[in-house]
Parts: structure tokens; sequence; C-alpha cells
């Protein structure tokens, strides 16, 4: 099967041990093996800040192993100091570790590196606006904002408006709005357009998703 892009960055434990997925500018293959059970904490866009010790530009299109990362093998002690037995037992002691992580201002991964714009910077361009009209409306030159894009979310403005814009179309697919409308609410040109750029992200067309 493809992932998709969606500006998210996932921390998944799978049979092979804990990775990372980083922000993807296109399709990703995945493969889960009969029987597998992948548990999962999602980060979502902007969410990530420093917690795992690398620029998220250096995660882009990758998979990596949490101990291929700054601190990845205390993580995975302290993911595995307990049962884990169970999907159940490792969903549990993952999601306390990343709690735990982000509320401890020792441990280097606190949410005060998070960019408080990263937000308006995200819902700005899913809304259609050009990149200089995004910065404007925040009181950045389009190099800060470009700076702090690529910092918060691992892309660039241009990029980021891509993936949430066709996110936001495949919310409204979904919803079953008729192509054309969903082209023209999600801020495309035209359903030509739309249709170019959903192919690039996810290998296929519109309706092949749905």
């Amino acid at each position: 099967m493809l992932v998709v892009p969606d500006a998210c960055v996932d921390l998944i434990w799978g049979d092979d041990g804990p990775f990372v997925a980083g922000p993807d500018t296109g399709p990703i293959p995945a493969t889960i093996g009969t029987g597998e059970i992948l548990i999962g904490v999602r980060f979502r866009p902007g969410a990530v800040g420093a917690f795992f010790g690398v620029p998220l530009a250096d995660l882009l299109d990758s998979r990596v192993p949490l101990a291929d990362l700054p601190g990845g093998h205390a993580f995975i002690r302290e993911l595995t100091d307990g049962p884990i037995d169970t999907a159940q037992a490792r969903l549990h002691a993952l999601r306390a570790a990343v709690q735990r992580r982000l509320l401890d201002p020792d441990c280097g991964h606190a949410g005060q590196d998070l960019d408080p714009a990263a937000p308006a910077i995200a819902e700005g361009l899913r809304q259609g606006k050009a990149v200089s009209e995004v910065a404007w409306s925040l009181g950045f030159s389009e190099r800060q904002l470009r700076r702090r894009s690529v910092a918060a979310f691992g892309y660039s403005p241009k990029t980021l408006q891509r993936i949430v814009r066709f996110q936001h179309a495949l919310r409204l697919a979904r919803a079953g709005l008729p192509l054309a409308q969903v082209a023209a609410t999600a801020g495309y040109t035209d359903q030509a357009h739309m249709a170019n750029d959903v192919r690039r992200l996810s290998g296929g067309p519109m309706r092949g998703l749905l």
C-alpha cells in the first residue's frame, strides 16, 4: 500500500522495533506482514519540535529506526522497562514514554521549543493564501516564513501548502462533494490542477484514493 503525505510525523512500534516515519513529500510504499500489529503515536503538523533530536528536514521521506536517533537507545530502554507482551501494553508504554518526555524539561524535548506560529502558518496556507500573504499576515518576511516552516514541518511553505490543500481536498471528497466543487473549495485553479497535484502527491487519482 501507499502512505500519502499529511504533514504529520509518526512514532511507530512494529515487529522490528520502534521507528520514526518522517514528513513525506510523496507516496511512500508500506508493507505490513500477515498478523503484524503496529502501535503508533502521531504528532500533528508543527507539533514535533526537537522531540527526536534532529531537524525535521533530516527525516524527510524517511523511516528511521529510533535507535539511530539521538537518545534513541535510552528511549527504547524506557519503552521496554515493563510488560510489553500485548499490543495494549505496548501502546500504554509508548504513550507514557512520549508524555514523560514532552513534560520533562530536563530531557531536552519539552514543548517550549514548538513554534507558536506553526498552526497559523498551516491554516493560512490551507486556506489558499499566497506564501507572501501568509508571511505578511504574521509579520514575517518570506525568508523568515520559509525558515520557520522548514523547522516546524520539515517542508518549505510551498510544499506545505500543496500537502495541506491536498488533505483538505481529500476530506471534502470523502464527505461526498463532487470533485469539481472539491477543487474550487480547496483552492485549486480548476479540477485539472487538483487532479495533477493529487497524482503527484498520492501516486494515483482522487477516485482511486476514495
